[in-house]
């Protein structure tokens, strides 16, 4: 993968991965889904780190799916079957962060696409953006992005999404809440960068085991979860940020983290 490809940088606790591929919409290759895995590990072990934005170049597309044309042509059966599992190890490697994620939408988030977007924790849209499953389309189901669907809307919606293929604009997105927040185009970067300081302004000490939390208890049987909160909590409890945090309600002053 050329590394103009997938675009890094970071500012203020906020770091931000582009898919750079605007004239395939973004569309996904192996080799960049890989090397996004590869960025959210590296991403997961920087301290200065609190924030991950997720997007795409361009104003056409977030990321319009997997690029079909450079997915076909491998003979090694095996192999191209453990690649495709790939796109369900960074879905996994998103929700074990430990730290916010933030998918910011413009145009296209189509197939692969949309399932990525559905894997960060919060997605703010454009109010021109598309989403959909297009695979039924061309003989195909989307199969690995079907947890992140199911986990950001009505099972039975998302199926009839993906048994339709049909777009939703990004006003229906938000009535079936899998889209956080949505925006006039020109506010989009201003929306999505108050929101990225507003959770990087948190103690990530506590985002992290909170969110952690969160997608452990996900599939979890109501007693087991509540088993699993209740110890949580008592742990939240120790840290010194929560001190922090209630000492500094009491006196009336911002809290300074120290994210332990």
């Amino acid at each position: 993968m050329s590394e103009e490809e997938l675009l890094y940088s970071v500012s203020d606790g906020v770091a931000r991965l582009t898919i750079n591929r605007p004239d395939k919409r973004n569309a996904m290759s192996w080799e960049v889904i890989t090397g996004l895995r590869r960025r959210f590990a590296e991403v997961k072990e920087a301290e200065e780190v609190r924030v991950v934005v997720l997007t795409g170049a361009g104003d056409r597309a977030f990321c319009a799916g997997a690029d079909l044309t450079g997915m076909k042509g491998e003979s090694d059966f095996a192999a191209v079957h453990d690649a495709r599992g790939e796109l369900a190890r960074l879905f996994h490697d998103m929700w074990e962060l430990g730290k916010p994620t933030v998918a910011r939408v413009k145009g296209y988030a189509l197939a692969g696409g949309f399932g990525l977007a559905l894997a960060c924790d919060l997605v703010v849209a454009s109010d021109d953006s598309q989403f959909g499953t297009p695979e039924i389309n061309v003989g195909l189901w989307p199969y690995m992005i079907t947890v992140p669907l199911m986990r950001s809307m009505s099972p039975k919606k998302a199926l009839e999404l993906m048994m339709t293929g049909r777009r939703v604009s990004s006003d229906e997105a938000e009535r079936l809440g899998f889209v956080t927040k949505v925006v006039p185009a020109a506010e989009l970067d201003s929306a999505v960068d108050e929101m990225a300081a507003e959770l990087a302004s948190k103690s990530p000490a506590v985002m992290r085991l909170g969110r952690d939390t969160f997608y452990a208890v996900w599939d979890q049987r109501a007693a087991d979860a509540l088993r699993l909160l209740h110890v949580m909590l008592t742990v939240n409890t120790s840290l010194e940020d929560a001190a922090e945090g209630i000492a500094a309600f009491v006196e009336k002053r911002p809290p300074v983290w120290k994210g332990r």
